[in-house]
């Protein structure tokens, strides 16, 4: 079988260096808040390209954090790509924010910067970004918008660790971003995790006290905050697996570029990129009409494949209130996506095999 994401395969590369280290945080008896996690957020943030980077135990905390360190909440709006993942809207509704969604652009998944100016109301306090399956958003047309309109950017960079737009990372194209080290990302930890990037100082300091209750010392609590942070075990995994993140995603580009010059089924519909030397295709998502018959097809030639996303926020349950609204182009994504097995240890043999049975689906 063709593994969608061998994580075993992945982690194993580093298990010596990860044995060792886990054994001096167990040895040292210092589980939180320590020399881990200081060390990891100095690379995380020189890597990126900004000034500062705080760990948070999630992608969804990251993003939340980054909405109530700029006091947003009730009857502000903050407009979002409508064929996100549910984690970027329920950050906005959390803080008490309404989402105003907008639709992607249908080759390269991420929003579409042509239809976010006709969204912009009195109310409209930010535009949050998703750089959607590691290729960053084409960001020059929406920061004319934030400048015209005085409105905060922020990323939503979970699939996105270290794509490229105009000679700069993602996370370093806005006020700031989120990340999420879930084990599956380009740059995954053992567990959850995530960090919030950002050149503000003023906001740097006041996401890590948010995190740590409010704190920003202890038994002072200067804001209503919350608990949220990136453990020293994940922060030292992060550490280790950091310096081969490049590598990692230009075997990641290898492999996309294998599939987008090979894949010729007309049937299936190979997505477009920006800059291919640019995107990071944490996801390889393609898309057919006939997406339940393909999948069992490729499963019965020992390949696995996810969907990523089945559903778009709008239709879910938990958002009823929206389940009467349209997005054409949202709710064609989302019928028809299908992502094919991507990951930096896999085989050209095994590539190969991907790109020779979808050729051959009737």
């Amino acid at each position: 079988m063709i593994k969608f994401l061998d994580l075993e395969k992945v982690n194993n590369r580093f298990r010596n260096e990860i044995d060792s280290k886990i054994k001096k945080i167990l040895d040292k008896g210092w589980y939180l808040q320590g020399e881990e996690n200081d060390s990891f957020a100095k690379n995380f943030a020189a890597y990126c390209g900004t000034k500062y980077a705080v760990g948070v135990a999630n992608g969804l905390d990251a993003l939340r954090l980054i909405i109530k360190a700029h006091g947003f909440g009730d009857g502000d709006e903050i407009i979002v790509p409508a064929n996100t993942y549910i984690a970027t809207i329920l950050a906005i509704t959390d803080n008490g924010c309404t989402p105003v969604l907008v639709e992607p652009d249908i080759n390269t998944y991420n929003i579409n910067p042509d239809l976010i100016e006709e969204k912009i109301t009195p109310k409209t306090k930010a535009i949050m970004v998703v750089h959607l399956y590691g290729q960053a958003v084409q960001m020059q047309k929406i920061w004319d918008l934030a400048k015209k309109y005085n409105l905060k950017v922020f990323e939503d960079a979970a699939q996105a660790h270290g794509a490229m737009y105009q000679g700069r990372r993602t996370g370093n194209l806005s006020d700031a971003a989120a990340f999420s080290f879930y084990p599956g990302k380009n740059l995954g930890c053992m567990g959850d995790g995530g960090a919030v990037t950002t050149n503000s100082e003023e906001i740097y300091l006041k996401i890590k006290a948010l995190g740590n209750y409010g704190s920003d010392r202890k038994y002072h609590h200067i804001y209503k905050g919350l608990n949220s942070r990136l453990d020293e075990i994940q922060a030292a995994v992060l550490d280790i697996k950091l310096p081969h993140l490049d590598a990692d995603n230009n075997r990641r580009r290898e492999i996309a570029k294998y599939y987008r010059e090979n894949i010729k089924n007309p049937k299936v519909i190979l997505p477009q990129t920006y800059d291919e030397a640019a995107a990071v295709w944490h996801i390889f998502a393609v898309r057919t009409q006939n997406r339940d018959m393909f999948q069992q097809y490729l499963l019965n030639n020992e390949i696995q494949t996810l969907i990523h996303y089945p559903t778009p926020p709008h239709k879910q349950p938990a958002y009823a209130e929206w389940n009467n609204l349209s997005f054409p182009i949202t709710e064609e994504i989302h019928k028809t996506v299908i992502s094919l097995p991507m990951s930096p240890v896999m085989t050209n043999t095994e590539v190969q095999k991907v790109v020779e049975v979808i050729n051959a689906w009737k």
